[in-house]
């Protein structure tokens, strides 16, 4: 997120003299290229209006509206780049029109180009141009041939008008506008990580603890058969019914495990990445340098952000040893995770690390690879700090 820098200082015109030198006839252009700009930008402004909301009784009235809104954007590019070029005047572009994921239809996209505000500000600067393209424009022309001595403080008193104009309509509104775009698009994100769990969850419990649980219920139903007529074969199948349902309580306690385990919740990051060190195939040192607990959400990211890096360091590394290290900075949660292995772990590697930065981003983190070929990999992820407000259980 940023917003428009200010003009450096080679781009800003000097104090406007009895000289015509290279800025002072760039204004001239600028000026005298106002009129055409205008009309061309008025008339597509009326036009579109007219079509668009004349039609918007019927059902290609509002769609062509929102093309013609669209191509408002193109226009204010163009106006941009114009002042750019002549103007010195270097303003960011807008943020990208947020349409909403692909799978949401027709009406999102609809109801987001209606409500694009770039596009009306740059309607509402070809409406009033118009009549100041006029203005420039014939006081530049007629400034060239009567006025010639002080043109250039006329024209730089001209330009500067425009300049503001520009900056006013034609710049992105400020920094949340920019970040509305942002949690736009990582709405959907979140959306779709949170389904993707949501069916892990399901197919773990459908081919696992269930399909044990309905097993059992066969087998206990079988031993109730059999109690009176052949008692010592009732109670071998209660003794196996016994064992199916000890694994099935474990992989129940594994999927919880998986959701948000306890130790995390009764003991904090300490001791939870110190589990997962220890289930780790090579030496894992964890430290963590935590004066308090952060909120449950940035404590089960931190979590599962490190389970799925050591699970990499597992798989595919193959290091001889690893270390993990959280700490505080700020208003940041910090972790880092080394391992001594061959190195080469790339975003688009196919180990989950582009999911990983995808998810950090959702919730304003940040996510910094570093693997030359050789190792040893560094991966550095950041999370927002906040407090944890609700109390917990003792360790």
């Amino acid at each position: 997120m940023t917003m428009s820098p200010p003009v450096p200082d080679t781009d800003r015109p000097p104090p406007a003299r009895f000289a015509f030198d290279r800025w002072t006839w760039k204004e001239i252009v600028y000026l005298l290229a106002n009129l055409p700009m205008a009309i061309v930008g008025f008339v597509y402004t009326m036009f579109m209006l007219g079509v668009g909301m004349g039609l918007s009784i019927t059902v290609i009235g509002l769609p062509l509206l929102v093309l013609g809104l669209h191509g408002a954007r193109l226009l204010g590019r163009a106006e941009r780049g114009l002042a750019r070029t002549l103007l010195g005047l270097h303003i960011d572009e807008p943020s990208p029109l947020a349409r909403g994921r692909r799978e949401e239809g027709f009406l999102p996209w609809l109801w987001s180009g209606l409500k694009d505000p770039v596009a009306w500000r740059t309607l509402l600067f070809s409406f009033i141009r118009l009549p100041w393209g006029l203005v420039t424009f014939a006081v530049t022309l007629v400034g060239l041939f009567v006025l010639w001595p002080v043109l250039p403080f006329i024209v730089r008193a001209l330009a500067n008008a425009d300049r503001a104009m520009v900056r006013g309509l034609l710049s992105p509104s400020d920094e949340l506008e920019r970040r509305i775009a942002e949690l736009e698009s990582d709405r959907g994100v979140v959306v779709d990580t949170a389904a993707a769990d949501l069916r892990r969850i399901e197919r773990d419990l459908h081919d696992g603890a269930q399909a044990r649980l309905v097993a059992l219920a066969m087998g206990l139903g079988l031993a109730k058969e059999k109690l009176t007529d052949d008692p010592e074969a009732a109670a071998r199948m209660v003794d196996e019914a016994h064992g199916e349902v000890k694994v099935a309580l474990q992989e129940l306690r594994d999927l919880a495990r998986g959701i948000h385990p306890a130790i995390l919740t009764d003991r904090g990051l300490d001791a939870a990445l110190s589990a997962i060190a220890s289930r780790c195939t090579v030496p894992v040192k964890v430290s963590v340098d935590l004066e308090s607990r952060p909120a449950q959400a940035i404590e089960g990211s931190a979590y599962f952000t490190v389970s799925e890096l050591l699970q990499n360091v597992s798989k595919h590394s193959g290091a001889h040893s690893a270390s993990v290290d959280v700490w505080r900075s700020s208003d940041r949660l910090l972790i880092q995770v080394r391992d001594d292995g061959s190195g080469g772990a790339r975003m688009d590697g196919g180990t989950g690390m582009a999911g990983l930065a995808e998810r950090l981003g959702a919730v304003d983190g940040l996510f910094v690879l570093d693997s030359p070929v050789g190792g040893p990999t560094t991966v550095t992820a950041e999370l927002p700090w906040r407090d944890r407000t609700e109390p917990t259980k003792a360790p």
